[in-house]
């Protein structure tokens, strides 16, 4: 295996492992980096879904207590919170990709989800119906689960669509957080393999090596946000990232306009 493609792979882990999680949209940012890397063609795209896996197990990893504890009423709530997207997925999957990953519908989602986040934190709320994840009831994970739909939207954010969607529905910040990335796992396993399997024509036993690196990367820089994240909720808002997913829109478009990043799957 090439040693270039090997670091491509680990640059495109990190990027995976770092955004996954923070409400900035890890697809828009795997989509930039992937065109400056000259990683951008289809088999680099099944990449960067199939690796989104390793990102989940730093979810498992740490929350361990509580996935392989006997616990029927997360096991619901998953199960409920994943329906919605999963079938919107399955169904408008195609259309999805041909009509918005473009640079306008992806910069526009970027920006307006940036909007959202400063709206909902201008005045945040100081007492929450829903203080701890254990408290969730199959409504509220069905609520959070209409709000994962949302990401859909290439640029809008999976994490950022749970985690304000949570909160809008009475979650607290932490207990949005943390289902958010619970639901992660369901979420991210499902589509890793429903396009492995979509594109298996495309891989060889030749990217083993690149895949593995890139899901052992992914999987650490993951795990060190994951912590990072659950002490920062405790005394900060999300309007940094409000601001940074601003920013960052503008850059979708000035680097589409310029031609310098394919913002076209």
């Amino acid at each position: 295996m090439d040693l270039a493609i090997l670091l491509k792979a680990a640059i495109l882990g990190v990027v995976e492992g770092l955004t996954e999680f923070l409400p900035v949209s890890s697809t828009g940012h795997l989509i930039l980096a992937g065109d400056l890397l000259d990683a951008n063609d289809e088999r680099w795209n099944v990449f960067n879904i199939v690796i989104q896996t390793g990102a989940m197990l730093a979810v498992v990893w740490e929350y361990r207590t509580r996935f392989f504890k006997l616990d029927l009423n997360l096991y619901r709530n998953l199960l409920i919170a994943f329906i919605p997207a999963a079938v919107l997925g399955f169904l408008f999957s195609k259309y999805i990709k041909t009509y918005l990953f473009h640079a306008v519908p992806v910069a526009l989602a970027f920006i307006v989800g940036g909007v959202v986040i400063l709206l909902v934190e201008r005045n945040p709320k100081t007492s929450h119906r829903v203080e701890q994840t254990r408290d969730m009831t199959w409504l509220d994970a069905l609520k959070v689960g209409v709000a994962q739909c949302f990401a859909l939207i290439p640029g809008t954010s999976r994490s950022g669509a749970t985690i304000i969607g949570g909160m809008l529905f009475g979650l607290s910040r932490k207990a949005a957080t943390e289902f958010s990335f619970f639901l992660a796992v369901p979420t991210l396993i499902a589509a890793g393999i429903y396009d492995l399997w979509n594109n298996r024509e495309l891989l060889s036993a030749a990217d083993v090596p690149a895949f593995g690196v890139g899901l052992v990367v992914a999987f650490v820089s993951a795990f060190v946000v994951i912590r990072w994240l659950i002490r920062y909720v405790a005394t900060h808002d999300f309007k940094p990232f409000a601001w940074y997913r601003i920013a960052f829109g503008i850059v979708v478009l000035v680097t589409a306009y310029f031609g310098w990043v394919d913002w076209k799957a």
